[in-house]
């Protein structure tokens, strides 16, 4: 789904067609937790990230045509109403069907 399928325009659209808000949230996380050398396992690597993007929540702004939100979020919901399970994560064995079909 893109955005323009869901018409958003204006200030909205230049900040969710970035990736530099991400980008910046993956490198603080990643720097956070460079130092770590035993994982023990998925739960400790989950507190990592999470404990990395509650740092990273410090430098975060006010989204750029954050007045449009509602106008999205009505998008989204008239997007997934006319196509039910739209947002829905497939299952492992449908990405497998999809990787070898495309």
């Amino acid at each position: 789904m893109t955005v323009n399928r869901l018409g958003v325009t204006g200030s909205l659209l230049r900040t969710v067609e970035s990736t530099n808000p991400a980008e910046s949230m993956i490198e603080i996380v990643r720097d956070h937790s460079r130092r770590v050398k035993r994982w023990q396992h998925g739960e400790m690597a989950l507190r990592w990230a999470a404990a990395g993007m509650l740092a990273a929540q410090e430098q975060f702004r006010r989204v750029k045509g954050y007045r449009q939100l509602p106008q999205l979020l009505a998008a989204l919901e008239a997007a997934t109403a006319e196509e039910p399970g739209l947002l829905t994560a497939p299952a492992a064995g449908d990405a497998a069907r999809v990787a070898t079909a495309g």
